[in-house]
């Protein structure tokens, strides 16, 4: 768990000094998401799009996996 939360600070310090970075030489996320042909609002749309296609398909999963794992459970032999 300490790995992983060393690894999130990690990514925050440097996405922290690339902002500022960014931000001195006057780039604007609107500016990066303008050179690839996103505004922000069709990014958002597709995020939105993207987890109501997904939900569905985890709560579909989730109705096969959780329960055999519950079995595979109950049935594995104790440990010391």
């Amino acid at each position: 768990m300490l790995q992983f939360l060393s690894t999130i600070a990690k990514i925050a310090i440097t996405s922290l000094i690339v902002g500022v970075i960014l931000s001195a030489l006057n780039i604007t996320a609107t500016d990066v998401l303008a050179n690839i042909g996103l505004t922000p609002e069709s990014l958002w749309q597709y995020i939105v799009d993207g987890v109501q296609w997904a939900t569905p398909n985890i709560i579909l999963g989730a109705l096969i996996v959780i329960p055999v794992w519950i079995v595979i459970y109950l049935f594995k032999p104790p440990q010391q």
